[in-house]
């Protein structure tokens, strides 16, 4: 009996493969080292986790998750997962690996995560052997949910949007800019908290070419920042995963012929490509 996670800054997907393959879905928050403790981890899965699992029965827990970057970051998700998974090997692995298997398999090439925060690499078909840092939410995370988000939360603050997404946007989240300061600078998950207004540019209708022009905008920062940097970029198809390159891939498709690089293969979520990777290795054990 195996356990498989992806986890993002927002959500983490779990998938347990049980001793006859049955697949049993689940999800908990996610759990960034960066901006959470082992102890807040553990908390939040005793609470999240389904309760008629028998966890003591599994052998094996694979967890890819964002912001584990080194082992000091590897070390506060595991310590936490080892305390609940008391009798399984932990392997915490970064969220660029799960990615990268998810959409490349055995191959090599190019695999990008758009989500809350933003990752990106090239895969050798086994292993991730060059990451350009993505800098993080404050300084970088150019084209992610986040990202995005602070560019519509700096529009509303400033009064720059157009009248009618204004008044939208007030109908839909009846917060202030004083509000969105406080919430940004004062509370916990700031990265959260702006990431999830991208979601307003995806539902919003009274001005599509608005909405349109500041996703663009990221993701052309997106391509510029980061993914143009890579040795020969152009020689690669762009694979990604996360909920933004799905939700706006008409926009992110446009964006990457722009500078040249043929367009991929977009998944929202990579826990069943996960899951029929790990189930294929263990099928030829």
């Amino acid at each position: 009996m195996i356990i498989i996670a992806d986890g993002g800054s927002t959500k983490t997907n779990w998938c347990l493969i049980n001793s006859s393959g049955k697949k049993i879905y689940f999800n908990t928050e996610g759990y960034n080292p960066y901006f959470v403790t082992s102890e807040y981890i553990l908390s939040s899965m005793k609470k999240a986790l389904p309760k008629d699992i028998p966890y003591q029965e599994i052998e094996e827990v694979h967890y890819y998750g964002a912001g584990v970057h080194n082992e000091e970051k590897a070390s506060v998700v595991e310590i936490a997962m080892k305390q609940i998974f008391v009798n399984s090997r932990v392997f915490i692995g970064h969220d660029l690996l799960a990615a990268a298997r998810a959409l490349l398999g055995d191959e090599p090439g190019f695999a990008a995560i758009l989500g809350t925060g933003t990752n990106t690499c090239l895969y050798d078909g086994k292993n991730v052997v060059l990451n350009i840092d993505s800098a993080a939410y404050i300084l970088g995370d150019e084209g992610s949910g986040c990202y995005i988000g602070k560019k519509v939360l700096t529009d509303y603050v400033r009064g720059y949007m157009p009248q009618e997404v204004r008044d939208q946007f007030w109908e839909t989240y009846k917060i202030t800019p004083d509000e969105v300061m406080d919430a940004v600078y004062t509370k916990p998950l700031a990265n959260r908290y702006c990431a999830s207004f991208s979601k307003f540019l995806y539902d919003s209708t009274v001005n599509i070419e608005y909405n349109r022009s500041i996703v663009k905008s990221a993701f052309n920062d997106f391509f510029t920042n980061l993914v143009s940097h890579y040795p020969d970029f152009q020689k690669y198809s762009f694979n990604c995963i996360g909920s933004v390159a799905y939700n706006f891939r008409n926009v992110l498709e446009e964006v990457a012929k722009e500078h040249n690089m043929e367009f991929g293969k977009i998944v929202r979520s990579p826990i069943d490509d996960l899951v029929k990777y790990h189930m294929e290795r263990v099928t030829e054990k």
